[in-house]
């Protein structure tokens, strides 16, 4: 088994004083590489457990897609965005280092800032929806304890009541509590909250079959395209959007991998964990959506409004504190982790991990998440078919530099120095992301190109992957001709 971080702690010393390093940013050392295939496993069920995935599969459901339709984009989405996850987790257990300070190798010390900022401006985005659903959640839940809840405080400000706007905030605050106390009880967070939400969702797969009067029913209903002509124009877009959904953790996945005890334990746990839980979740999603359709005449995409409709208390009470459970372990791992180290990333010696949480929930408050989760069709077409293509952009980049370029091989002190052998900028590489985010959302201006954009992901990645190798292969022909001579 390789050992998760090769740096020798006599070189860590020997660089703590740059203004690149900061305790947050530096090597893992071999002591705390605690992190076994059950806690990858559990990290990507927890984070695939959660209401923005119900809401994928109700949207797919919701745009005229029929079942089997949206479970198959799902699928084979995730199955997709699995290979940049898997390639960019390979440098975080090798070397023991964070996502930002990975990308400093293909970007240079300082302009790596350029990808941490974008990935980070995302994730607070991300940060702000998931807060904005657990702060719903636990107005139900306040609702089923006391029915006067809602009008408890008067008024009304953008269309929710101070009392939304309450559990929006202390759900928030949740998030930054568990923030500040670190990544042991994000572990254990995670560990537990797996297993309970997957327990408690089955009994609403149950409650939606039972009510609906089986299974037949419910797979019964057709969707709205006959045709494959009919389907591929929203397929593309659905699918370059299911990979969207997980491109924020294919280039930060290093901010955890950099925990393993080795490459087998993260790449089995993630292989075995996210592609199927993604779908098994998914399809509860469609199973419990396409009854409510059945039982109240209208497809509920969203379970917190669903649940709302229940009239037992205590139903209520259990199933929104699952809602916000599941919310909170996500967001924490998914949306706080990666800002975090990108923001210290920016500012070694003035932001620390904590404090670039904090930055993260400010942020995603001032992105008025509200606004993004006011339609489905905003949400997946609008949202995250957008930002795929800086984020593909991205991941080409890395992983071109990684695997093909560097064959894997890191000068991990030069990371945190500014006159090591990375420099401070990589023009290539901000030069080809540029290129990559350019390509994919071009068709936003230009009508006539707007199946790039549908391809969003896909035209980043690919754009800017060929962009940053092309320098590569023109010198090494040319470097070989000189050799010769």
């Amino acid at each position: 088994m390789q050992p998760a971080a090769q740096t020798a702690p006599s070189s860590v010393r020997g660089i703590e004083s740059s203004p690149l390093w900061n305790p947050d940013l530096a090597p893992v050392p071999a002591e705390r590489s605690t992190w076994g295939t059950y806690n990858f496993a559990a990290l990507w069920i927890s984070m695939a457990h959660c209401i923005p995935t119900y809401m994928l599969a109700s949207g797919l459901i919701g745009a005229g897609m029929s079942w089997q339709q949206a479970l198959f984009t799902i699928l084979l989405g995730n199955s997709i965005v699995l290979v940049p996850i898997l390639l960019n987790s390979h440098p975080g257990t090798k070397y023991g280092i964070p996502f930002p300070v990975f990308a400093r190798a293909a970007y240079g010390t300082m302009g790596s800032n350029v990808p941490a900022l974008m990935r980070a401006l995302v994730a607070c985005g991300w940060f702000g929806i998931q807060a904005w659903i657990g702060g719903q959640a636990l107005h139900v839940f306040f609702r089923s304890l006391w029915p006067a809840w809602p009008t408890a405080i008067p008024g009304n400000f953008g269309g929710h009541t101070p009392t939304e706007w309450f559990s929006f905030l202390l759900f928030w605050g949740l998030n930054i509590l568990v923030v500040y106390r670190g990544m042991d009880l994000l572990r254990k967070v995670e560990n537990w909250a797996a297993p309970f939400v997957l327990i408690m969702t089955s009994l609403l797969v149950w409650w939606a079959i039972r009510s609906a009067h089986g299974l037949g029913p419910i797979l019964a209903q057709k969707g709205r395209f006959a045709t494959w002509r009919e389907f591929w124009p929203v397929f593309v877009p659905s699918l370059t959007a299911m990979i969207g959904f997980w491109a924020t953790l294919s280039l930060n996945m290093p901010d955890f991998t950099r925990f393993g005890r080795g490459q087998r334990e993260q790449a089995v746990g993630q292989v075995v964990a996210l592609p199927t839980t993604m779908t098994v979740f998914a399809a509860m999603g469609v199973i419990i959506t396409s009854a409510s359709a059945i039982i109240y005449g209208e497809a509920i995409w969203d379970p917190v409004v669903l649940v709302g409709k229940f009239t037992e208390p205590w139903v209520v009470a259990v199933s929104m504190f699952t809602v916000v459970v599941a919310t909170l372990s996500v967001n924490i791992a998914a949306n706080v982790v990666s800002p975090a180290n990108d923001f210290a990333n920016a500012f070694p010696r003035l932001i620390t991990f904590r404090r670039g949480g904090l930055l993260t929930g400010v942020i995603g408050i001032l992105m008025q998440p509200w606004k993004l989760l006011a339609d489905p069709s905003g949400y997946i077409f609008k949202w995250l078919l957008g930002y795929s293509g800086g984020l593909g952009s991205i991941a080409g980049v890395l992983i071109a530099d990684y695997w093909i370029v560097r064959r894997r091989k890191l000068a991990v002190d030069d990371l945190y120095l500014h006159d090591g052998v990375y420099g401070g900028w990589n023009w290539r590489g901000v030069v080809a992301t540029l290129l990559g985010c350019a390509a994919a959302w071009i068709g936003l201006v230009i009508p006539a190109l707007r199946p790039l954009y549908d391809y969003a992901w896909f035209v980043g990645f690919g754009v800017s992957f060929v962009v940053y190798l092309l320098p590569h292969s023109v010198r090494r022909p040319m470097a070989e001709a000189r050799a010769s001579s």
